[in-house]
């Protein structure tokens, strides 16, 4: 059915992903839920099967695909039932490794980038704050030049790999006289005197770490600016695009999954003398399920297909997040409740995916902020 935008080739590369995962992830996940954090081994595997670097240079241990496979291992990420777990890949993955991809100097791919992609060094983004979220151009951590170094001070909030990670792509105000256009990006090890961080207590995405992070005159090289001075909100907003459309994505499959939990259910389970998959509430509340579950895909795969042509697509990918992250929590909290008062115990599935979709309309852009981009680009006539 979608010949168009798959071929043989990703549909292979589907199957052996799938089974990767079936082996290396699922029978782990709940260890990693209980830990509140993955195994650095987990990584090493993703590397060495080069799933970090899918759609990365070949010049720096990546596999040059295109973006399809990058849906694919989105969607096949949603099927191991575990946001945390997909929060921290694709914080990595996704987040870290695009803008080194995008804006590192040689120096700065060799350090992070190619070890990224081994799965050897893992890093993670630092945008939010205390006081700043969707309001990106609103951070307060400043970076003072001191000769051929930078002084950091400040903090960040809710950060995916926080603790755990080997390094941190973080906003800063290079120039706080200048607003938005004062923000740059700069790379951050780790085990810089003066950083700290906190591990933070979830509702949800257990298996990630998600951290409260401190700059206390952190002393960082000016050789650790990412792309130019200055233009590190530019950078930010250019790659919310491929964040947004990914959280589409997982939206979109974590609702399918979600379906396909409730109709093996519903098939199974008897009461009345009959499955619960004859009940007419039921069979109809499948079929409006998986009428909105095909029309968000198709939307989403559409484009996809535009992005990989090269479109810029910041009101579309902001609808397309919006939409299905909405219908992942309606879509979860209709098949949980197929499941009855089973629907409520952690032993089964749909406990966790209840609580683990809840974040998809909060992080990545609100909803909100989503509805005031589309509503910019509507009635203001806005470009983007």
């Amino acid at each position: 059915m979608y010949s168009k935008y798959f071929t043989e080739e990703h549909e292979m590369f589907r199957q052996s992903f799938r089974a990767f995962l079936e082996k290396e992830v699922r029978p782990n996940v709940d260890q990693w839920e209980a830990d509140g954090r993955l195994p650095r081994s987990i990584y090493k595997k993703f590397g060495e099967m080069g799933y970090l670097g899918l759609n990365r240079p070949e010049e720096y241990g990546g596999l040059g695909l295109d973006r399809w496979y990058t849906l694919i291992f989105d969607e096949e990420l949603a099927r191991m039932n575990s946001g945390g777990f997909g929060a921290s890949i694709g914080a990595h993955s996704l987040l870290a490794l695009t803008h080194l991809t995008y804006n590192g100097t040689e120096e700065q791919k060799q350090k992070y980038l190619v070890p990224g992609i081994e799965g050897t060094l893992i890093g993670g983004l630092a945008l939010t704050e205390p006081a700043a979220g969707s309001d990106v151009q609103g951070i307060q951590t400043t970076a003072v030049k001191d000769g051929d170094h930078y002084i950091i001070n400040g903090s960040k909030h809710f950060i995916t790999n926080g603790v755990y990670s080997d390094y941190l792509i973080v906003a800063v105000k290079t120039d706080p006289k200048l607003g938005a256009k004062g923000t740059s990006l700069i790379i951050i090890d780790r085990d810089t005197k003066g950083v700290s961080a906190s591990p933070l207590k979830k509702l949800g995405w257990h298996a990630s770490d998600t951290g409260a992070i401190a700059f206390d005159d952190v002393r960082v090289p000016i050789s650790n600016l990412l792309g130019e001075e200055n233009r590190g909100f530019f950078y930010i907003m250019q790659h919310f695009v491929s964040e947004r459309l990914s959280m589409a994505v997982g939206g979109v499959a974590g609702a399918n999954y979600a379906m396909e939990l409730a109709l093996q259910y519903i098939s199974e389970r008897k009461a009345f003398g009959r499955s619960l998959n004859k009940f007419q509430v039921l069979r109809h509340r499948i079929a409006q399920m998986a009428s909105e579950i095909e029309m968000n895909r198709v939307f989403v795969y559409s484009l996809y297909d535009r992005f990989e042509q090269g479109e810029y697509l910041v009101k579309e990918a902001s609808m397309a997040k919006l939409l299905a992250t909405q219908l992942s929590d309606k879509v979860i909290t209709q098949s949980l409740q197929m499941f009855g008062g089973y629907g409520f115990m952690e032993d089964y599935p749909l406990a966790r995916m209840y609580r683990d979709t809840r974040l998809g309309q909060i992080g990545g852009g609100t909803s909100e902020i989503l509805c005031e981009i589309i509503s910019k680009a509507l009635i203001d006539k806005k470009g983007y």
